[in-house]
């Protein structure tokens, strides 16, 4: 498990029963907590699963299906959201993260990992918050991402490519405030991303025109200042 991952994911398992206990134990108080407003900092730190929805067939250079596809893994690791409010009810939240995923071959026998990634893939997100001044304040947001691959592995000793590439996001959450600055924060996205995949292998230059399309599903704590 990467390090930082394994850090995060403890502090959130302490920090999300804790929140939750302090949630029950000053709901009767509805003044005590900073609501959203105009100038307000906002940082959230999630624990997020990364679903591929890939759609992948492998084709060779030139267009020909082989009836092979690609089966890119799920992954779950910490993410930073970092949001600013302009008005109580418009923001913007940049998503930091990075995420590692394994790709497989369905179609060969045994479905054998030929590549692994990492993905950094920040997305930039204008938001506007329902109900800014109430404990509970659900919001929704668009935005863009960008997928940028590195630290590739070709673990079968082909020549493999993900082509990086802006995609489009769209965003759902509700935060639920705590007590003074915190909160306890849900978040969905779905990114919609195609990348072109290449590889050089033994049957000449193939090609997979991914569909990532991932959900982006998120649980995290959130500070105000």
């Amino acid at each position: 498990m990467n390090p930082l991952k394994g850090i995060v994911m403890n502090f959130l398992k302490l920090a999300l029963p804790a929140v939750a206990l302090s949630l029950s134990g000053v709901a009767a108080h509805a003044e005590d907590f900073q609501p959203k407003a105009a100038g307000t900092w906002m940082v959230n730190l999630r624990a997020t699963d990364v679903i591929s929805d890939e759609n992948a067939k492998i084709k060779t250079a030139a267009g020909v299906d082989t009836g092979f596809k690609a089966d890119v893994s799920d992954d779950v690791m910490p993410t930073l959201g970092i949001t600013y409010f302009f008005t109580d009810h418009v923001a913007a939240e940049l998503i930091l993260g990075t995420t590692n995923h394994t790709v497989k071959v369905q179609g060969l026998p045994g479905n054998p990992k030929f590549y692994e990634t990492w993905v950094l893939p920040p997305v930039l997100a204008l938001q506007y918050h329902f109900n800014p001044k109430g404990r509970v304040s659900p919001y929704v947001g668009a935005g863009v991402n960008y997928m940028l691959f590195y630290g590739g592995d070709d673990t079968t000793g082909f020549d493999t490519k993900l082509d990086d590439g802006f995609g489009l996001a769209l965003q759902g959450g509700v935060d639920v405030a705590v007590q003074g600055k915190y909160s306890v924060n849900v978040d969905v996205k779905k990114v919609f991303f195609e990348t072109d995949a290449k590889v050089s292998s033994p049957l000449g230059a193939l090609k997979s025109k991914v569909d990532l399309n991932p959900w982006v599903v998120s649980l995290g704590v959130g500070y105000k200042f």
